[in-house]
């Protein structure tokens, strides 16, 4: 039995390949989970590079283990440090073991094994372990669709709009070639003539949907009234989560039909995946900053929108915790569905002000401004009991009344 195994890494995730024990004795010893990394997919690409029997004995001599980066992998770059290759731009290394301990080698193997280190396995290893990427990160959206789904089945069936109606249409196509590839182990002539031409329908809808949040954020900002801002936020509790899961429909079909991609390039141009691989990836990338600009545009405008609705409790004060809520609900939702595709960002909840507090501010302020302020003070304090009163706010009707009473007895001693 060899003792050692061979650690590729993209970025996304590490390929684990060596025999099926020392492979299992690696993962086991890192407390890594895994999911297969199916070599059989590449020996007619190796064939021409190492020969059929060479390429045939080594993949079936071997196994392959994904693992997706995470913070816990992510660590096995630090245990062992990876050598860039220049020509592939993937970090490589071989690590030796024994006895469950492992420790690595700088440079690959030159025996039997090294058919699998060639350029050809590992633009196709490179490959596969991109599609693995793609297919988890679409089990993680539907994951999250499977929360809002149902509203969202909603707003597809009420809207008219040709965009929305092409992208279900587009759906089912993409998921039926999905079907197929799975059943057959490739993306046939006759399968890829079905979804060829899709992209540019979902790449329609997703800029429709962002266009919808876009919209949100600008009324928002051209809001000037408490009570337009409150309706405004209100409205956008039910929207955003619509057009956030059309969003992450639209880039889950993105991941499925580059699947199909890499798949239909190993096939017809086997010499091209490496840079195809790299191709889809900075448009997958493109794609997510995109979507991040506009969500985290759409929760800046929530946060402005508490922002000032905190600043108006005296007057409004349940107006102002009405929009403090809605911004923190929309913002909760659009954080779930950046998680989903991969976006990292984090966001505190805005607390709503106490009209107590806001009137204990007003107060400490107004003794503060000596007989200047009395005048404005006193204004201030009927405008505010009035709108106490008509919020039934008795306790913060007696604060706001014996500040000022205080105050004016001060003034008439002095």
């Amino acid at each position: 039995m060899s003792n050692e195994i061979q650690l590729i890494s993209d970025g996304d995730g590490i390929a684990v390949i060596g025999e099926p024990l020392a492979v299992e004795s690696f993962l086991q010893s890192e407390g890594l989970s895994s999911q297969e990394l199916t070599l059989q997919r590449f020996k007619p690409t190796l064939f021409a590079a190492a020969g059929a029997a060479q390429a045939g004995s080594e993949i079936a001599a071997n196994s392959a283990r994904w693992v997706k980066l995470t913070k816990e992998s992510a660590q096995l770059a630090t245990k062992f440090p990876l050598v860039k290759n220049s020509a592939t731009g993937l970090k490589t290394g071989v690590l030796r073991g024994d006895k469950g301990q492992f420790v690595k080698i700088l440079e690959f193997s030159k025996g039997p094994g090294a058919v699998l280190t060639n350029p050809a396995m590992l633009a196709g290893a490179a490959g596969l372990m991109a599609q693995l990427a793609m297919q988890q990160a679409m089990d993680e959206i539907t994951d999250y669709l499977a929360v809002i789904d149902e509203k969202v089945d909603d707003l597809l069936r009420a809207q008219k709009d040709a965009v929305l109606a092409d992208m279900i249409g587009v759906d089912f196509m993409v998921e039926e070639a999905m079907t197929v590839r799975k059943q057959v182990g490739r993306v046939s002539d006759v399968t890829w003539s079905k979804v060829q031409g899709t992209l540019v329908t979902v790449a329609r809808t997703q800029a429709f949907a962002l266009r919808q949040l876009d919209a949100v954020a600008e009324k928002l900002e051209n809001k000037a009234k408490i009570g337009d801002v409150a309706k405004t936020s209100k409205d956008a509790e039910s929207t955003v989560p619509e057009w956030l899961a059309v969003l992450a429909r639209c880039f889950k079909l993105q991941d499925a039909l580059a699947v199909l991609e890499l798949d239909r390039v190993l096939d017809a141009a086997p010499d091209e995946l490496d840079q195809h691989r790299l191709g889809l990836r900075a448009a997958r990338q493109n794609r997510l900053e995109l979507i991040a600009r506009s969500t985290g545009h759409l929760i800046d405008r929530m946060d402005a929108a508490a922002g000032t609705a905190k600043t108006k409790v005296l007057l409004h004060p349940a107006t102002s915790r009405a929009v403090v809520d809605s911004s923190n609900l929309v913002a909760i939702g659009v954080v779930g569905f950046q998680g989903a595709l991969g976006i990292e960002r984090t966001r505190e909840l805005v607390e709503a002000r106490r009209w107590v507090d806001a009137a204990t501010d007003v107060r400490d302020k107004m003794l503060e401004t000596g007989a200047e302020g009395v005048g404005a003070a006193r204004g201030m304090g009927n405008e505010t009991i009035g709108r106490a009163r008509s919020a039934t706010d008795k306790l913060s009707i007696k604060i706001a009344a014996g500040a000022l009473r205080r105050r004016e007895n001060e003034d008439e001693r002095a």
